[in-house]
């Protein structure tokens, strides 16, 4: 059995993990989590996500996903929209480039360009 204290710190988690999913006023973080997107990787990018907005204790994100984007070759697929409804796609997306995308384009708003879809049709 745990502890009333272990309950509550169990309970404060949640309860953060929550709010992240749930703020509707602010920048939305959409992580395409169809079979394609998991199979991907989409898992560890939703979680590196939710856990550098954490850490860094960001407010007015929400963080969630969402179905097939449509774009299976370029998943993990994660769309930034910010308060005004301006849409940033970025493809082929790791927990690595998440932690990235938080702190440049989250924290100091300069989208990583080369991260992003246009990037990547460029290149064809």
């Amino acid at each position: 059995m745990k502890s009333i204290a272990e309950l509550d710190e169990i309970r404060r988690k949640t309860l953060e993990q929550i709010s992240l999913r749930s703020n509707e006023n602010g920048l939305r973080v959409i992580v395409g989590m169809a079979t394609c997107g998991i199979a991907a990787g989409a898992r560890p990018v939703m979680k590196a996500f939710m856990e550098e907005i954490s850490k860094r204790k960001l407010q007015n994100i929400t963080v969630f996903m969402t179905g097939c984007i449509g774009a299976c070759r370029l998943e993990p697929i994660v769309d930034i929209i910010d308060s005004e409804g301006n849409k940033t796609t970025y493809v082929k997306m790791t927990a690595e480039k998440a932690e990235r995308v938080v702190l440049e384009h989250i924290v100091n708003g300069k989208v990583c360009s080369e991260l992003t879809i246009g990037a990547e049709e460029s290149k064809k």
